[in-house]
């Protein structure tokens, strides 16, 4: 695979600054500094902090809706890839969780990040509406795999009852 472009270097350097120190360490120089451009690339491809957000959310967007496309298909089925996935991406080498840690840093500080994670939300919510027939059912899947999400994120310990008895666990949901 070959080197990444300017503009995904840019926003690489983006993303692990927020991940890092937070967003009151993003100024354009130190994002131009951790991707080696000048700055004038940097204001080639993001012409302002706004621009880099809008790039950061929009990556946002296209890895979870390429994760919810790749569900439809997973072999295991879309609850277990689901709730398997809300432990196994909580990994820092994943590009997805790391646009997310990165916005999720955000929250709160820029409406536009709230609505990027509500649609996210909404995309896997959505999915599982697909997949199960009762609405609550749904909803308490989705809530459960986020609730694995953030405890794997947190660096928690392993929900290892839900996980190692996934079976049991769905067929008490009436999914199995």
């Amino acid at each position: 695979m070959g080197r990444p472009s300017s503009r995904e270097q840019i926003l690489d350097a983006y993303q692990e600054i927020l991940i890092d120190s937070g967003s009151a360490a993003v100024t354009l120089d130190a994002v131009a500094a951790r991707a080696a451009v000048s700055k004038g690339g940097l204001l080639y491809h993001f012409g302002s902090k706004d621009a880099l957000l809008d790039g950061l959310l929009d990556r946002l967007l296209r890895l979870a809706a390429a994760d919810v496309e790749y569900a439809r298909t997973a072999p295991e089925g879309v609850v277990r890839y689901f709730l398997l996935s809300s432990v196994t991406d909580a990994d820092m080498s994943k590009p997805a969780h790391r646009a997310s840690i990165a916005a999720l840093r955000l929250v709160g500080s820029e409406p536009r990040v709230t609505e990027a994670m509500v649609e996210v939300c909404r995309l896997w919510s959505e999915l599982l509406a697909e997949h199960i027939d009762d609405p609550l059912t749904a909803e308490i899947v989705s809530l459960l795999g986020d609730g694995l999400y953030l405890r794997a994120t947190l660096g928690g310990p392993a929900p290892q009852p839900v996980l190692d008895r996934l079976p049991e666990t769905l067929r008490r949901l009436g999914l199995e």
